[in-house]
């Protein structure tokens, strides 16, 4: 969505105005200077035998139109001054009651930029997974001490070269914060700080087989290294006051590997 935000009378005439849209842009369209936030909600149910349906994506689109909308506004304006884990939470709470009876409400998850994320699920009322991106550049060779060469070789094929190969990793973790209006000690700032001293200095532009201890007996596949970074981001997390969720580690855009499994 572009920001002004369209009050309630802005989006329907604009809406009756446009018979084709962008649906990847704004309503009504972003010109000039904007900010582009994304509202995902998830929900559950049996779909209606007759139309295959669970729910219209016009009534999910107009449930953040009139319930979503206005708060972000508010918030981003300023009026309502509170931490973006309190503001997914407050979204998630007003999307609620107006969902469709047949849908049942799972989670919401809102991202206010490319790389960061904040969800608020029914399972976990009382805090707001935070979910940050990052990268690195590293070379690692697949190889099994315990396994013939021959072995290694049909196992990891060209993964297997002896002098190794590169990767850009991408890295997602994800943290359980507090959703309490006075909750604000840990944020973006705080989350960086931790991956770059734990994950990205350690790994960055170097031969995890080589240089990183962490993988001299651990074959550094991308499950691997997924586990590797959760175990060595969880007690950074946990000192600064907030659980880790889970880290998911892209070797490639079509290979990644989460863990723990969720």
């Amino acid at each position: 969505m572009g920001i002004p935000f369209p009050n309630a009378r802005e989006v329907k005439e604009n809406e009756a105005a446009q018979t084709r849209r962008n649906g990847f842009a704004g309503i009504p369209p972003s010109d000039g200077f904007t900010a582009h936030h994304e509202v995902t909600i998830e929900c559950i149910g049996t779909p209606d035998r007759s139309t295959g349906y669970l729910v219209g994506i016009q009534e999910l689109d107009a449930v953040v139109r009139t319930r979503v909308i206005p708060l972000l506004q508010a918030f981003c304006e300023g009026t309502e001054r509170v931490t973006p884990f309190h503001a997914v939470r407050r979204m998630a709470e007003a999307v609620v009651p107006a969902m469709p009876k047949r849908a049942e409400f799972r989670s919401l998850t809102w991202s206010p930029g490319p790389f960061i994320t904040y969800s608020w699920r029914t399972d976990m009322p009382t805090f707001a997974v935070m979910t940050e991106s990052f990268e690195f550049s590293a070379a690692h060779r697949l190889h099994c001490p315990e396994l013939s060469d021959e072995e290694n070789r049909r196992m990891f094929g060209k993964c297997n070269h002896p002098s190794g190969h590169g990767h850009n990793y991408r890295v997602a973790v994800a943290a359980r914060v507090p959703t309490g209006e006075v909750s604000g000690a840990f944020g973006s700032g705080a989350m960086e700080a931790i991956v770059m001293r734990t994950v990205i200095d350690r790994f960055d532009h170097k031969h995890l087989n080589v240089d990183c201890p962490e993988f001299a007996k651990l074959n550094p596949s991308v499950e691997n290294i997924a586990m590797v970074c959760h175990r060595l981001l969880a007690p950074e997390l946990s000192a600064a006051g907030v659980e880790i969720d889970h880290v998911t580690v892209w070797e490639t855009e079509k290979t990644s590997a989460t863990y723990p499994v969720r």
